[in-house]
Parts: structure tokens; sequence; C-alpha cells
């Protein structure tokens, strides 16, 4: 690795720019996602509202230096974009607008017929919950105001114990980023796609990408549409160019073709562009391996349970054929050979005892960081009420899908990755049964860790990654990302707090209380079955694990196989469906420049790309400010 160039990053401007940015974005994020649920800029992986803040002060960087005002440096515009992703990812909609009304759903919804008193009560931790009414009217009500001494002194406890505990997930996952960077970036090189368009607007002016015509092509094709589909938003006779989702499984009306169920088409400009970047194999491994999941629906509905069940020997077959369990054995198999693959530099940073000054934290400093944090995870746990082999056995779960994760990202960058299904809490059930984890375990796991276990969309680890393979690019020193990701996740979690409860005081329904319902159903069902260990489950979680070894193998030896274990165990999910025609059209474009026009072409058509995703992102920020500012929903170019 070249020595670092001394980094200039956390400045008086960069902090203060960041300090302004970031309540901001919050504030933008929880608006649109919550009250008009609609935009979504925190659900695609290279987070909308951070790359068009990023735009907004390069920009004006560029300006203000050319006018000999103001200077900002390549490491300071690293730390605020990074520290507004942090700050972002803390209060995305799989994050903070999930927590905040699950903290008062137990207490304002509990009434005799559902019993939730009588079951619950005595296992909530009082301090991690609101459990007085009185503060909650306001809440649930709306037309009040979070600036009343009763409700900030019903907040303040949760607020600050769940501050602390996203603190330190995101404090672990920083340091095992610092102890696998080295391994991913330079060992393994692999290809993070998804800092593509950061990266561009942090060296904007010394790459002058503004002057390229291919990025302007790119930028007004994708920005021209979604300057007229707004304007037809608005007024219904202004036509529209249909590039959202349309349904082509309602055409399958006879089984068992009918089983592919729900199948969108879609031509969004900026995953067209974020999958031109992506590793070809990869790409087609991706949407080729979404098209095998919707063929396994169909053989289920063709063949039948009684059938299947003979075939499988097996008695449970009612979810066949278990997406979820087999990318749940994907996943975890994706760890181990992520550990496997690492073996050599892992035995090198356990070593050393004073680890790289070239990396953003000593392997030293970096381990004992982890431990600290796992230890006040435990602590946190243990005084919830959970029992201890079941917080080891869950954090060891939602830490190994998160590093396969972020490992996947690196290598793949998906626009999106939206695992619905698959998460730490449903392995255990599978696993162990509900009759085994009892009631106070699976009501913490199950309802209050749902914030950060629903989807893994906004998981703030590849994130920071993706920030250090920034840093290193520009040759910034990495601890660079260190202070902004501390930066961005302190006050950004206060920030989006703040945001979530001053907004939902105001507006009446209690928006985002529909997150707190969706866990309390899966909570509910789960005790009101108790189960046992689910045969079937650990069945396909086995089968997606062996399969997955299998895709492994086949990659290692032989250079021709074509399909990755990595787009299987993603495309086993739900996330895939909103994107895979992109990744069709942006992998056939890219094989059609490389075979007729070589590398030299590909670099040519790059900036086209990087444009796409600009001006569409560019654009749909405007229509999502100005929805904010006038109080009133926009056109969303995203999902709805």
């Amino acid at each position: 690795m070249p020595a670092m160039a001394k980094s200039r990053s956390l400045t008086l401007k960069s902090l203060l720019i960041s300090l302004i940015l970031i309540p901001l974005n919050c504030y933008w994020i929880i608006q649109v996602e919550i009250i008009w649920y609609s935009g979504h800029p925190t659900c695609i992986s290279l987070f909308q509202n951070a790359v068009f803040s990023l735009l907004v002060v390069s920009v004006f960087a560029i300006l203000l230096r050319r006018l000999k005002i103001l200077h900002l440096s390549e490491g300071e515009l690293i730390f605020i974009y990074v520290s507004v992703v942090m700050a972002s990812s803390a209060a995305s909609h799989d994050l903070m607008q999930i927590l905040v009304p699950t903290v008062s759903h137990l207490s304002w919804y509990a009434t005799p017929e559902n019993e939730w008193k009588e079951i619950f009560f005595e296992h909530i931790p009082r301090w991690l919950a609101v459990t007085d009414q009185k503060p909650l009217v306001g809440y649930y009500d709306g037309d009040s105001s979070l600036y009343v001494a009763e409700h900030v002194k019903a907040w303040l406890s949760p607020v600050i114990w769940w501050s602390l505990f996203v603190l330190a997930l995101f404090w672990i996952m920083l340091c095992i980023n610092s102890i696998f960077r080295r391994q991913w970036t330079e060992n393994e090189k692999l290809s993070y796609p998804i800092i593509q368009l950061p990266l561009a607007l942090i060296q904007a002016e010394r790459s002058n990408i503004f002057r390229n015509r291919m990025l302007w092509l790119g930028f007004s094709i994708a920005a021209s549409i979604d300057v007229l589909n707004g304007i037809g938003y608005l007024v219904p006779s202004v036509p529209i160019l249909p590039v959202k989702l349309h349904d082509i499984g309602k055409y399958f009306n006879e089984r068992p073709l009918s089983a592919i169920g729900w199948t969108p088409v879609s031509f969004y400009p900026f995953s067209i562009g974020l999958s031109f970047f992506m590793p070809l194999d990869l790409a087609f491994s991706t949407w080729f391996f979404y098209l095998f999941r919707k063929m396994q629906l169909v053989f289920a509905s063709a063949v039948g349970p009684s059938t299947l069940g003979g075939f499988l020997g097996m008695t449970q077959v009612a979810r066949f054929p278990y997406l979820s369990e087999q990318s749940a054995g994907a996943f975890i198999t994706l760890f181990g050979a992520a550990i496997y693959f690492a073996r050599r530099h892992l035995r090198q940073v356990f070593s050393r005892s004073s680890g790289d000054q070239e990396e953003p934290m000593t392997y030293r400093f970096a381990i004992l960081g982890t431990m600290g944090g796992l230890l006040f995870l435990v602590f946190f746990c243990l005084k919830a009420g959970m029992a201890l082999w079941v917080i080891l056995l869950f954090f060891f779960l939602y830490f190994a899908i998160s590093i396969a994760i972020t490992r996947m990202r690196a290598e793949l960058g998906p626009p999106t990755h939206e695992l619905t299904g698959m998460n730490a809490g449903q392995m255990m059930v599978d696993i162990f049964g509900s009759r085994k984890l009892g009631t106070r375990n699976l009501l913490m796991i199950s309802h209050y860790f749902w914030f950060f276990n629903r989807t893994y969309r906004n998981h703030a680890m590849p994130q920071q990654l993706e920030g250090l393979k920034i840093a290193q690019r520009t040759k910034v020193h990495p601890r660079t990302i260190v202070y902004a990701v501390l930066v961005g996740t302190v006050f950004g979690l206060f920030a989006a707090f703040w945001a979530d409860l001053h907004i939902t005081y105001k507006v009446p329904g209690a928006p985002g209380s529909g997150f707190s319902w969706e866990s309390m159903r899966t909570l509910t069902w789960r005790l009101s079955f108790l189960r046992e260990p689910d045969l079937g489950a650990m069945n396909f979680m086995f089968l997606g694990a062996v399969f997955t070894i299998f895709l492994t193998v086949m990659r290692i030896r032989f250079l021709w196989w074509p399909f990755h274990p990595v787009g299987y165990a993603l495309s086993m999910n739900f996330g895939v469906d909103y994107i895979w025609f992109t990744l069709v059209i942006g992998s056939a474009l890219k094989w059609a420049i490389l075979r007729f026009g070589g590398l030299r072409a590909l670099r040519r058509a790059s900036p086209f790309f990087l444009g796409l995703i600009l001006g569409e992102y560019a654009v749909g920020s405007f229509w999502n400010a100005l929805s904010v500012i006038i109080q009133k929903k926009m056109y969303v170019f995203w999902i709805f």
C-alpha cells in the first residue's frame, strides 16, 4: 500500500458542514420515508440523499475555490460524505424509523383482548421503553409537540440507552472493517462498484469530471425522464415515461406458471447505471438466480406438497422451497468462506502487537475495540433479561451475516439488497424452536431487535468499508473514516431521534407504527404456536450452504464457470425483484461495449453511466426536497 498523504480531513470547515448537513438529511429522510412513505433514499445501496449532499458541496467547493474564498480538500469532502452516510444509516428506513415506534408500541396498544399486559409487561425493560401512556397521547394522536417537559422526560432514557446500543453496533462494525480492510481491498482486490460516483465527485476538481460530455449526456437522459414524470405527477394530462415497476407475473394466470407471483420489470436509469459497474459474472449470476428462484416456485406448484414430501423424505414442506432459509445457509457459508480466504491475514492480525500504522486503527486496538463493544452489548442484553447463550448466539449470527453482506457489497455492488425474512432471530427460531427460547428472549429478538434485523438494506458496515476504499483511492489516511463514522453516528443518532419524534408529535396517526405491528405479529405468532425446531427449515439451510460451497469450489477450479455464489445468496431474497431487469440491461450493455469496443470503449462509456445515476439522484432529490418544503407528496423515481 502506498504511503498515505498527510490528511487534513477533520477540520473546523468539514466538521461545521457535517453538523449542518446531518440534521437536514435526517429530517429529509424521516419526512419522505415515513410521512410520505416514498422516495426511500436509504433503501438504495448508494444513499441518494448523501450523494446529492456531496454533489452540492463539491460544486460549491469548486466555485468558491475559483473565487479564492474557500478550499475543501479531498480529505475534507470524504469526511463530510461519510459522516452524512453514517447519519443517514442511523435515520434510515430499517433502523431509527422502526426503533422509535417499537419503544412505545406495547404500552399503547395493550388491550384486554390481546392480553399483552399479562403476557409481556413483566418482561419489558422499563429503561428501554415508554410505558406511561400520558406522554404517548400526543405521539399517537398528533397535533402536539415534543417540546413538553413530560414528553422529553418520558423519552430520555430510551433515547440514551438505544443510542448507546446502536453506537456499540456501529463501533464493532468499524473495528471489524479495520481488521478485514487490507484483506478485501489489497489482497483480494475486490472491485467496490458502489463507490464510483462518490469517488468521482470527491475527485471532481482533479479529474474535471464535470467537463465530460458523456457524463452530461447520461445526466440529461435520466434528468429529463424524472423532470417529465415529475410534471406528469402534478399535471395528469402530461404523459409520463413508464420506467418504474411493471408486473409481468399477472400474464401467467394458470398453474403452475401462476406461482411465479409478482415479477416486476423496471427501467430505473440509476439502477442501470449502478448495474454497469458490477462485474459481469456477478450481475449475470444475480439475475440468473432470481429466475432460478421463480422456477423453484413453479416446480413446487407443479409437483404439489405431498409429492414433494415423499421425494424429499420430509413431512414439513409447507414452505417449500424455503427461499429465506436457502439464503440464510448461503450467507453463513459466505461468512465462513470470508474467514477461510482471510486465514493468513487473520493470523498476521492476531500475531502483531501494534498493527499497521496505515490502517484505520492498529490491529490490537481493533481487537480490543471489538471485545469492548461486544461486552457492552452483552451487558445491555443481560440487563434487559436475555439469557447469555441467546445473546452470544444472536450476535454471532448477526455479525456473521454483516460480514458476509459487507464483503458481498465490496465484490458485487448491487443497487439494493433487501434480505426479507432472512435474519439472526428467524434462524434461531428455526433451529431451536420458540419453546426453548422463551418469552423474554423472544420479546427482545423478535420485537425490540427488529429495527436492525428486518431487511439489512441500510446496513452501516458496508458503508464504512466503502468509505475506507474511497480514502485509499484518494491517498487519504483511513483514520479519516474513523473520525467521520464517530461524528456521523453520534450526531446522526440524536438528529434522527429528534427528527422522528418532532415530526410524529405533529402528525396524527403515528407514522411508522406499521413496522411495530409487523414485529408484534411475528412475536405473537411465535408465542401462540410454541414450536419445536423446524426440520424443514434446517434442511434447506443446509442445502443452501452445500450449494454455496459447490458454487464456490466450481468458481475456484474452473475459470469458465459463470455462476457466482454471491448471486445465489442475494437472489433468494425479495429485494432483487425491484432491480433484476435493470441488471439484465446494465450487464448486456457492458458486455456489448466490451465485445465490440474493448476496454478503451468501456472507460469512455463509464462517465455516461455515472451521469445516469447522478441525473436521477439530482432531479429525484429536487422533488424530495420540494415535498419537504411545501409539505406535499411529489414524484418519486424509486419503487413507488
